[in-house]
């Protein structure tokens, strides 16, 4: 009788390219824009960039790093959350009119202002999971809320955040935010090994199989709505510290730029692949295309077509060469 062919496996650094493909493209492209951004500013400023340009481009960083955080969890899952930004003008709403008394005081605020972005997450998945609602309509509608209550608290930019709180969470001296990239990243290393990662990761590639694998599919889609409701408040906490004040309409922008951010690094919109590290480094890239607009002198009325322009062609880059990558591996 003759022997069957033995299946094809593919070498195990094969197959973990494959599942990187996103993470690692994302790598590259972000390489490419600081090379970019180095040369413009080279010829525009006749010096490389220093500590300062470090400093303030990790600070600007920070709320979109977290906001693609937020947005990463619930994209895994096979949702999306458009009320990313509604739940950080609220929390940086908060923070500004809250955060100006003692050490105690603020450090009482802070974790309540990230219980108000838990508590906005919280709604979010008990509508989505319970209510059986689409994730788009179920966000867009709770934006809107945010946004109202946000107006509410603070109805036009005001407040102040001491500078000992600024110091701490976006010090213009050194890159302290550094620090905290990298104890995010540690963190989602960390989460990615915990049964709740697992199971987020199991819901966004097969839901029927994961549950019948014995994940809690309900608590497990409520959880990451919360934790990403979290890391949103404390994307509000770290821009009301970085501009010393608040302003309710201030995290507009990071609805759709927390999503761009995720796609830039690998992040899947149909759930189950990327990565919280992707997301940090296609938070970075889109600030580097912003930086690179600034140092081109492109005219700003011009800047935001050509913003989206690049963004577009980024995320298309993305989706053809990471298909591309896993089919030759």
């Amino acid at each position: 009788m003759p022997r069957l062919p033995e299946p094809h496996r593919r070498a195990p650094w094969r197959h973990r390219l494959a599942q990187q493909a996103g993470l690692a493209l994302a790598a590259v492209m972000l390489a490419s824009a600081l090379l970019i951004y180095v040369g413009f500013y080279a010829a525009t400023q006749a010096r490389l960039p220093g500590g300062f340009e470090l400093t303030s481009t990790v600070n600007t960083t920070m709320p979109l790093v977290l906001a693609a955080i937020a947005q990463t969890l619930v994209i895994l899952t096979r949702g999306i959350d458009l009320s990313v930004g509604g739940v950080i003008d609220l929390t940086n709403a908060v923070a500004a009119i809250t955060l100006g008394g003692s050490a105690l005081s603020m450090v009482f605020w802070s974790f309540a202002v990230l219980a108000i972005g838990a508590l906005c997450g919280l709604v979010n998945g008990l509508l989505v999971t319970v209510g059986r609602l689409q994730p788009i309509l179920v966000t867009l509608a709770t934006l809107s809320i945010f946004q109202g209550v946000a107006i509410r608290v603070l109805p036009q930019p005001g407040g102040q955040v001491p500078q000992a709180y600024s110091d701490v969470f976006a010090n213009i001296s050194y890159p302290l935010s550094l620090v905290y990239i990298a104890m995010i990243a540690l963190a989602w290393w960390a989460f990615r090994r915990t049964r709740l990662g697992v199971g987020v990761y199991a819901i966004g590639n097969d839901e029927a199989a994961a549950q019948a694998n014995g994940v809690a599919v309900r608590g497990t889609r409520i959880a990451a709505y919360v934790l990403g409701g979290t890391c949103s408040g404390a994307a509000g906490l770290f821009l009301a510290a970085s501009a010393t004040a608040g302003d309710a309409t201030t995290g507009n922008t990071y609805t759709l730029t927390s999503i761009v951010a995720a796609v830039l690094g690998g992040v899947s919109l149909f759930g189950g692949r990327g990565s919280g590290i992707g997301a940090i480094l296609g938070a970075f890239i889109s600030t580097m295309i912003v930086n690179i607009l600034f140092f081109a002198h492109i005219n700003p009325l011009y800047q935001s077509f050509y913003e989206g322009l690049f963004l577009v062609l980024a995320v298309v880059l993305v989706g053809v060469v990471g298909r591309g990558l896993r089919r030759i591996v």
